[in-house]
């Protein structure tokens, strides 16, 4: 009987919320080796262990700085991929959105378990005292499908802030900026809900308001910590790197520079990865599913699989889900 084909796809930051205390917990006796390796490297740096970060009750200033939100996220991939069931299922792709890009590196072998953490620590680091942050705001009608007059009048007013589109993550727009611009689009965009979201913690990373960041990350992460993939990987452009063409020199650039200054087109990784390489399903990692909605909203945009509407998504999801998530037992047991 043939494997079913999966495209793994990484969460980035915000992903692990305060519904995701106990997750690394709850995966215990995976990755023992590596999550000790990394609870020792932080006691080094004298940080909390990740496994006392998941263990203590969520503090926001405590769970959603950089440079403890960032690893704990990675070792909660982490462990999820090591659990899905490699005799059952082929994985023919992996990507991931802003931060996890990172831990597609590190899943696919362009990095080393370790470097990736040091890559992971390093980006933190350099990131950190960045005068910016990100908003999100949706563009999306009550069906997810996306509202092209709220989108025209978002890229407005983000050009008439002086702030830049950082992530495009399907029904919303992740924006970056300095902080007076922030403050300006705050008052400015229509109340939705609870939108316009300031994102607690988060500096202004794909947008050239980091353009000082590539030179030192240069000089503290060498390319020789750089292989090729031994799986397809797609980036934040929707660019496939292969195992047999990539250029090391040109993904080592791309990961400290491009993707570091530019726009992350999320949308356009998830569009690559179901029409290029037709998964039987897509499996979120945890931790979280905030990622959930936004690929749903992705497959709608595409009417992939007749899912057009989020009525057709949830239908789809009950019946036979495409969409597993790992954070959700349910569905992490069909692929585990």
């Amino acid at each position: 009987m043939p494997k079913e084909r999966l495209v793994v796809i990484c969460p980035g930051r915000g992903s692990y919320t305060r519904d995701s205390t106990g997750y690394l917990e709850s995966n215990k006796n995976i990755a023992d080796q590596e999550i000790n390796w990394m609870n020792n490297q932080r006691k080094v740096l004298n940080l909390p262990t990740l496994n006392d970060l998941d263990s203590n009750t969520f503090k926001s200033k405590t769970h959603m700085i950089g440079l403890n939100a960032s690893p704990l996220i990675y070792a909660c991939s982490y462990v999820d991929f090591l659990s899905i069931n490699k005799s059952k299922y082929e994985i023919v792709a992996i990507t991931g959105n802003s931060m996890g890009w990172y831990t597609t590196l590190a899943l696919s072998g362009v990095l080393a378990f370790e470097n990736t953490f040091k890559l992971i620590n390093t980006m933190s680091s350099l990131t950190k005292d960045n005068n910016g942050g990100q908003i999100i705001y949706p563009i999306m009608d009550q069906n997810w499908q996306i509202d092209e007059s709220i989108n025209q009048m978002v890229l407005k007013e983000i050009q008439d802030a002086g702030a830049y589109i950082s992530i495009k993550l399907g029904g919303y727009i992740v924006i970056a900026g300095k902080q007076d611009s922030l403050e300006k689009l705050l008052k400015k965009l229509p109340i939705n809900e609870e939108y316009p979201f300031q994102l607690p913690y988060h500096s202004a990373y794909h947008s050239s308001i980091m353009s000082s960041v590539p030179e030192k990350a240069f000089d503290l992460l060498p390319k020789s910590l750089f292989s090729k993939p031994n799986i397809h990987i797609i980036d934040g452009r929707g660019h496939i790197w292969s195992p047999y063409s990539t250029k090391i020199s040109e993904l080592y650039s791309y990961t400290l520079k491009n993707q570091v200054t530019k726009a992350y087109d999320f949308n356009s990784a998830i569009n690559v990865a179901i029409k290029e390489f037709s998964p039987d399903k897509l499996i979120l990692l945890g931790p979280g599913n905030t990622l959930g909605g936004p690929i749903a909203q992705i497959l709608i945009q595409n009417s992939w699989l007749d899912i057009d509407s989020k009525k057709a998504f949830k239908n789809k999801q009950k019946n036979e889900p495409y969409l597993i998530s790992m954070s959700i037992n349910e569905q992490k047991k069909i692929v585990s």
